[in-house]
């Protein structure tokens, strides 16, 4: 008897990477204090009283129970292009907009539109994990992108030129970055859409962090003010950090009309629609919560603040990056690997991390820190247990 087999795009994948370190951490013992999980990008603080209010109301609703429209709810839909429009300065209306269950999906449903199996992405390198596998499980080809740490992990121009000229369809970037936290400037950005315009490539832009860009960033990009950007540009978005909900699985798409309608073929085919009652929520919040948000962002900046002291203070210890919720951490143990060292930090220091192996080739020096998920007394701990 032959026994079936699994698909081996699927199966050669490693497991996924969250449960793997969580369990590193539960093999401390809790000699050094309570334990700081700097694993998983979540909101470290509770959502508004009013988002739960929200939620609870529609999800009692009858008609909440039913399938809704493919592309998302109308309300929704209006309401995040008025966001996105007013951001940017830009005309956007609902028909730009696709909603989708969280940004992963968001991610996935723009790559199986945009590229086939034998086709080629292009990601910077570090890249975000599920983007990577997104890909391989799809049979999509890869290309990296070099992103120099001294120059603050910035994709190279020269090495995306590379990966466009060697037939990539789409190139991918996340900004604020995952996992580094680099805030791509404007300019650079804007240089990446005219390399994708020349070479017939599609840009994505995750931005999935938007939300925790400080004041002095300014408005992250004008893509959507050039002439034609819905042959070239992509945007996703996920809503579950700045609303604290990622339970309710709940991203978005901006992207021209026909693309969106390309999409949802696609989304048809995965999930028919995304949570419908966390949209209408959500629609509501938007403009509600716009304070609460703001109010949310500053504790993130004072985060960050607070792990900057920390890593000044401690030799061989370097931020190679950081920003919004994350930091790109050089250790400096030269003979053990990023997995070696994020284990040991988790089974005897209590400090949960993500080894820099996980996201790309050559990253056995870091260590990936989501600061966001713990509070500044927390962080300032860190430094009696870096070792």
């Amino acid at each position: 008897m032959t026994a079936a087999k699994s698909n081996l795009l699927v199966s050669r994948l490693s497991a996924p990477p969250i449960p793997s370190v969580v369990a590193w951490g539960r093999q401390y013992k809790g000699l050094k204090g309570p334990l700081i999980d700097l694993s998983q990008a979540v909101p470290g603080y509770p959502a508004h009283p009013e988002m739960l209010r929200l939620l609870s109301e529609t999800a009692g609703q009858q008609a909440m129970t039913g399938y809704g429209p493919i592309e998302g709810e109308p309300l929704l839909r209006e309401a995040y292009a008025a966001h996105v429009g007013e951001l940017y300065g830009a005309a956007i209306s609902a028909g730009n907009i696709h909603i989708t269950a969280g940004c992963n999906q968001a991610f996935m449903c723009a790559a199986i539109a945009l590229a086939g199996a034998g086709d080629s992405v292009a990601l910077t390198n570090p890249f975000y994990f599920n983007h990577d596998t997104t890909l391989s499980m799809l049979g999509i080809g890869r290309r990296l992108v070099d992103c120099d740490p001294a120059n603050g992990f910035f994709p190279d121009r020269r090495s995306a030129e590379a990966a466009l000229a060697a037939g990539a369809k789409v190139l991918t970037v996340v900004t604020p970055n995952n996992p580094t936290g680099a805030v791509y400037p404007p300019e650079l950005l804007h240089e990446l859409f005219v390399l994708c315009r020349k070479y017939g490539a599609w840009l994505i832009v995750d931005e999935t962090y938007r939300d925790f860009l400080g004041a002095e960033h300014g408005r992250p990009h004008s893509l959507l003010s050039e002439p034609g950007w819905e042959d070239t540009l992509v945007l996703l978005y996920s809503f579950s950090k700045s609303f604290c909900i990622p339970g309710h699985r709940l991203g978005a798409i901006t992207a021209g009309p026909k693309l969106v309608a390309e999409i949802a073929k696609v989304m048809d085919n995965m999930q028919i629609c995304a949570p419908r009652s966390a949209q209408i929520a959500v629609a509501a919040a938007i403009p509600l919560l716009a304070d609460w948000r703001a109010g949310n962002r500053a504790e993130i900046a004072r985060r960050a603040d607070a792990l900057r002291l920390v890593v000044s203070k401690l030799p061989g210890w370097e931020i190679g990056a950081i920003g919004a919720y994350f930091a790109f951490v050089r250790h400096p143990f030269t003979d053990r690997s990023s997995s070696e060292v994020a284990e040991k930090l988790a089974s005897e220091s209590g400090i949960v991390s993500l080894p820099g192996a996980y996201f790309g080739e050559g990253q056995e020096r870091y260590l990936r820190l989501a600061f966001a998920n713990a509070d500044v007394a927390s962080i300032g701990l860190l430094s009696d247990r870096l070792f």
